[in-house]
């Protein structure tokens, strides 16, 4: 049966087999970030290179990313998935048991290269397998997977098991990898055949020259650079007068980042309803409001404007993943990695520039900049808006 024609039951099931696959991939990226200071005291290694741990998979899912998308269009999703998840849960098990921090960060950059392809490959696999009339709300739930997967992660490391017997979370997360990844390979259909392939397929310099896809790209680096670079120096502000908000208190607040898990498919249905250029401005508008909200000097209305700009963030973030993967005809994997390399660097980006804006200027020119940046999206949400039929 083809995928396209799969009844109502069959196309859940796709999005559920994806949605735990996806969020297992995710648990692995953040999962050392919350013992870093028992990493400093075991291995004996100052914040600095402890946090390696994180950065190392992040540089590998920066590498592989783009290789990953070329292959995911090229040949079936079952290799890809079984080969990766192998590896995966391999470096999971080595950081469980080492002694050697060296060989932690080795087997965590490892881990980072195969990630891709349980997340860009799956994402690819997505807009080959749904129905158009799915797709938005499909991704907006492969969205809202990432966003469960790196919480998830986080608390799995410090929460889920405790703090000092974190090598215990390496062993969780390479089981919940296996399985997620067998049922994967068992049962989403149409994983054993390669994608179709398409005439005039771009490859990845012709979807940078193609501007229906190359906005798009650009929507993803401005929302996360003001998504990361927010989120990166809140802590820093919320500490000061006259908040001078608790370390136990800040950490609470950052579980508004809970919402996307809501918005993703939320934003799926508001882009199929009234179509992903006027999603992508109402998100916009809805995050520039609430970066004017936490400028206020006050705990509750930051905390307002902290859950809008989860809210907008994750509206733009899903209504251009389902935008970029609706409008693709090919090449979906190459379009997916590219979104996903944007989106990186815009946060890295974001959080670089920020810093030396918060160095000179403080909490209002990081706001006030990062308000300029998020004109991006919105800018071309409104040219989007009025091409549309």
């Amino acid at each position: 049966m083809p995928i396209r024609t799969l009844p109502d039951k069959g196309l859940w099931r796709i999005q559920l087999l994806v949605f735990c696959l996806v969020v297992a991939a995710f648990s692995n990226i953040y999962i050392t970030q919350p013992v870093l200071p028992v990493l400093v005291r075991e291995f004996g290694v100052d914040a600095a290179t402890a946090s390696l741990s994180v950065s190392a998979v992040i540089l590998g899912i920066a590498l592989a990313n783009l290789p990953f998308g070329r292959l995911s269009d090229h040949y079936a999703l079952r290799p890809l998935i079984l080969i990766a998840a192998f590896m995966a849960a391999l470096a999971d098990l080595v950081c469980a048991l080492t002694q050697s921090f060296q060989l932690l960060v080795a087997a965590r950059f490892l881990q980072g290269l195969f990630i891709p392809a349980l997340t860009t490959c799956v994402a690819a696999y997505l807009a080959n397998a749904l129905p158009l009339q799915r797709l938005n709300v499909a991704m907006g739930a492969y969205v809202s997977a990432t966003v469960v997967g790196g919480l998830g992660g986080r608390l799995l490391g410090g929460f889920l098991h405790p703090p000092l017997h974190w090598r215990y979370a390496f062993f969780s997360a390479a089981g919940l990898l296996l399985v997620t990844s067998l049922a994967a390979a068992r049962w989403l259909p149409g994983v054993a055949r390669r994608p179709q392939q398409h005439q005039g397929q771009l490859g990845f310099a012709g979807l940078l020259r193609s501007w229906p896809a190359l906005r798009l790209f650009l929507v993803g680096f401005g929302a996360f650079w003001v998504f990361s670079a927010t989120f990166n120096f809140l802590p820093f502000h919320l500490s000061e007068p006259p908040i001078s908000a608790s370390t136990g208190l800040i950490t609470g607040l950052y579980t508004a980042y809970l919402i996307g898990a809501l918005m993703g498919p939320l934003s799926g249905r508001l882009a199929n309803r009234f179509g992903s250029p006027l999603t992508l401005v109402l998100g916009s508008l809805l995050f520039g409001l609430s970066l004017a909200g936490l400028a206020a000097p006050n705990l509750a209305l930051v905390i307002l404007a902290l859950l809008g700009s989860c809210a907008g963030f994750f509206t733009i973030h899903a209504a251009a993943n389902g935008a970029l993967n609706g409008r693709l005809s090919g090449s979906r994997g190459r379009g997916n990695a590219l979104y996903v390399l944007f989106y990186y660097v815009g946060g890295a980006l974001g959080i670089t520039v920020s810093g030396y804006l918060w160095r000179y200027g403080g909490w209002d020119l990081v706001l006030g900049v990062n308000a300029s940046v998020l004109s991006i999206p919105l800018l071309i949400g409104l040219y989007e808006l009025k091409r549309q039929p």
